[in-house]
């Protein structure tokens, strides 16, 4: 792999650390170093028909002008299946442009994986198969662009005279995770306006325990119908580039209108990037837990009620 600058490394980083607090053990490390990485997508979490292993391989590039390398690894795929399936996914690549895209990689195929199982093709012989298949020569897309989607600049005025006469939501609290004498734990609250999330900030760090975090990190997003744009920020608190990669969780998982502040309380050990797989893996569940992103399972109910063309899907959202 090219030397890329390190914007490009850090924005692939968070990615990575995404992917891997969305999709836990289904997610693979092939080549760390060469950005190679692998992930087993089934129609469903529970008595899995069809079973795909998407591998992917990340060009210094991505995601500013190019897109992932990748294979499409099952021994049922091939012929026209495996192209209209390949188009989908490049049709994806196209229409987000210097964005994080395998997320909705990913998802596309589990869709594709729903409606086949709800087809009428007979289920595939069971084969004992690896995951880690040999990387061969994969084919780069052929289309590939200089152009980056602009970036979302919101100022935060904007949502400053939203809501008039803002309440304080309601605060949730996620499970604690603790490592090596240090706790993660997060808090969550549905916002409408930068009123209601300073007024959530504030309330929290009355509690003195909160308050006495060794960090709060937190990242917001909240969708502003009348501009059709994001108003988003995050901190890091003291924990360097932690925010950022939060608000990245929270971009991947396309949630909106929610704020999500990790608390860690410092044990005395160092625990080097586990902690970020923590922060990411504790606002996972939280958004889980109150429905701000479903689980394959969930989708494939969905997907039933909705048989559209193929065309008029252009992107999956959870």
């Amino acid at each position: 792999m090219a030397e890329g600058d390190p914007a490009a490394d850090q924005r692939q980083n968070e990615e990575i650390e995404a992917m891997a607090a969305i999709y836990g053990d289904e997610w693979c490390v092939v080549d760390e170093c060469a950005k190679i990485f692998c992930i087993r997508i089934n129609d469903t979490t529970k008595n899995p028909k069809w079973t795909l292993c998407l591998q992917v391989l990340l060009p210094s590039e991505y995601p500013s002008t190019a897109p992932p390398i990748y294979q499409l690894n099952a021994p049922w795929l091939r012929g026209q299946e495996r192209m209209d399936l390949s188009n989908s996914l490049e049709e994806i690549y196209i229409q987000n442009i210097g964005e994080s895209i395998l997320y909705l990689w990913v998802e596309k195929v589990r869709d594709f994986l729903i409606q086949k199982s709800q087809g009428t093709d007979p289920e595939p012989e069971v084969k004992s198969k690896t995951e880690e298949e040999e990387v061969e020569s994969e084919e780069e897309l052929t289309e590939v662009f200089d152009s980056e989607t602009p970036a979302q600049a919101v100022e935060p005025e904007m949502s400053e005279n939203k809501a008039e006469a803002e309440e304080l939501p309601p605060i949730d609290h996620g499970v604690p995770i603790t490592d090596r004498r240090s706790t993660f734990q997060a808090h969550l609250a549905p916002v409408v306006c930068l009123q209601q999330v300073k007024m959530v900030l504030s309330k929290l760090y009355e509690n003195k325990k909160i308050a006495n975090a060794t960090h709060n990190i937190y990242a917001y997003r909240i969708y502003c119908e009348d501009k059709q744009t994001f108003l988003q920020d995050c901190e890091d608190d003291g924990e360097t580039a932690a925010g950022g990669r939060l608000l990245h969780l929270m971009e991947i998982l396309n949630v909106r209108n929610v704020l999500v502040i990790v608390s860690r309380w410092y044990g005395g050990i160092l625990i080097g990037p586990d902690r970020f797989k923590h922060i990411n893996n504790c606002a996972r569940n939280i958004l889980l837990e109150k429905n701000y992103i479903s689980l394959p399972e969930e989708s494939s109910k969905a997907v039933g009620k909705n048989k559209k063309v193929k065309k008029d899907k252009k992107r999956s959202e959870h």
